[in-house]
């Protein structure tokens, strides 16, 4: 039996897997950029971060995409 294509397609999602990896860490490094400055110019503070993100975890129901806190508001037709 040969197994080289089933390798060939093990090595193809390892590496789709390590530029996803690659891609998240930069992605996670922009958005703490972006909020370090925001605090920085002082645009928000630390406190009200936190609370945004205890609020956005709180409407965030498992399996539905994250919602804003107006969006969450609105009523459902």
């Amino acid at each position: 039996m040969n197994r080289l294509p089933h390798a060939l397609q093990d090595v193809d999602v390892i590496g789709k897997l390590a530029d996803l990896k690659d891609q998240h860490y930069r992605y996670t490094l922009l958005l703490s950029a972006i909020v370090e400055l925001l605090i920085e110019k002082q645009y928000l503070t630390t406190f009200e971060l936190d609370a945004t993100l205890k609020e956005l975890d709180r409407i965030a129901l498992p399996g539905n995409p994250i919602k804003t806190r107006h969006e969450a508001d609105r009523p459902t037709r």
